[in-house]
């Protein structure tokens, strides 16, 4: 029996991962939760789960935990703070790790699974883009292995021979992700100007957190996903592309130098990629309905419309400069977004801070976690400084 510890227990990816481990109690048990802030959520699927940690983020939060847990009868060990995140994800309480901690804070846990040699399901891309050679190393360090939740990415895993050493070995040419182009799929620049947070976040395919939805609206997810697949995958950048998919069917393809392109299909619920990464290399059932081709009728693709969704593009640019270069990607983008949610930031100023800060921060070497987190920092106060500028330029306008 696999014991799980789920990092970001109360967002979608926990909410669906914790959905596959209760209809399987006879393969996984829950070993910790963890959440940010939410202590009465997370205090909820303590009393479903029972696990032996749970963990609140937020210091400030613990005694709220501690009396919603009293109050449920649950009798579990209670920690809070940076250094309990790592804790749960390094403990013998578990042996599998799902890394669902939304953007840089899931850092540190997600690089301390992997050197202890967890099996590592990692959903937080923005770990792989701000530090995909370190986490390569300490995947060797500790041994583990690691199982792709995003489902572009769990596609291409499961697109690929198994065991082969590189994509020369598997005869790989290359990789396409699929996107669905977000809820504004055709609209022009001019048309994006008045987009509210609650029309960015309606995705028209999945059901996701504000963050990432807003992501998607911009493409920049998609752009994540590139470094991503990049580093997971030892891609160049020039065999990685990108094709817009609406019915988000096809989660992604993998061509191969005979000309083959394998594809795999499957309803946009994320459920499927999770149950494959927690009972790999085996199958259960994920909860999914089945995918009915001929009900769907069609399968459409187009090329991305690069010049209206700049963070794709501009995501293949922070890659072919690489160094620092993602990491000042992904730091502009969490506190442009941020921005934009809080309503403090135009929709179209979310690509524009990303283009400065860019502009403004040259690639340099990255190499240890002390430099990411540098950059990581300076990159941030880069962007405030850039989106006060946007902020004050469209109060200013008549």
């Amino acid at each position: 029996m696999k014991s799980i510890a789920v990092l970001g227990a109360t967002g979608s990816i926990g909410a669906s991962t914790l959905d596959v481990v209760a209809r399987h109690p006879d393969r996984f048990r829950v070993g910790a939760l963890a959440a940010h802030r939410s202590a009465a959520a997370l205090a909820a699927l303590c009393a479903t789960f029972r696990p032996e940690l749970a963990v609140i983020a937020d210091p400030a939060c613990e005694a709220e935990l501690r009396e919603h847990l009293r109050a449920a009868g649950v009798d579990c060990r209670v920690e809070s703070g940076a250094d309990a995140l790592v804790a749960a994800a390094s403990g013998a309480h578990c042996d599998t790790v799902v890394a669902a901690i939304v953007g840089a804070a899931g850092l540190e846990s997600t690089l301390a699974a992997a050197r202890a040699g967890k099996r590592l399901l990692l959903a937080n891309k923005e770990a792989v883009v701000m530090a995909g050679a370190l986490l390569k190393a300490a995947l060797r360090e500790g041994g583990g292995k690691l199982l792709p939740l995003d489902s572009e990415h769990n596609a291409v895993f499961q697109c690929l021979p198994r065991g082969a050493p590189s994509l020369d070995a598997a005869g790989v040419r290359r990789i396409v992700l699929t996107a669905s182009g977000g809820p504004f799929r055709g609209r022009t620049r001019a048309e994006l100007a008045g987009i509210t947070p609650e029309q960015a976040c309606a995705h028209p395919n999945w059901r996701m957190g504000r963050k990432i939805s807003v992501d998607s609206a911009t493409l920049l997810n998609k752009g994540l996903e590139v470094i991503e697949a990049h580093h997971l995958f030892d891609a160049p950048v020039e065999r990685i592309d990108v094709v817009v998919h609406p019915q988000s069917l096809v989660h992604s393809l993998v061509e191969y130098v005979d000309g083959s392109l394998l594809a795999q299909l499957g309803q946009p619920d994320m459920r499927t990629a999770i149950a494959y990464a927690l009972a790999w290399p085996e199958r259960v059932d994920a909860g999914v309905g089945l995918l009915d081709l001929a009900a769907a009728g069609r399968l459409d693709f187009e090329k991305p419309d690069l010049d209206t969704f700049r963070g794709l593009a501009l995501a293949f640019d922070a890659l072919r400069a690489g160094g620092s270069a993602p990491i000042v990607l992904n730091a502009a983008n969490e506190e442009a977004v941020a921005a934009f949610l809080d309503g403090r930031l135009p929709f179209l100023g979310i690509a524009e801070t990303i283009e400065r800060c860019l502009d403004a921060s040259p690639a340099a070497p990255a190499g240890d976690l002390a430099a990411i987190l540098d950059a990581d920092l300076t990159a941030r106060r880069q962007a405030q400084r850039i989106i006060a500028a946007l902020s004050d330029r469209a109060s200013a306008r008549p």
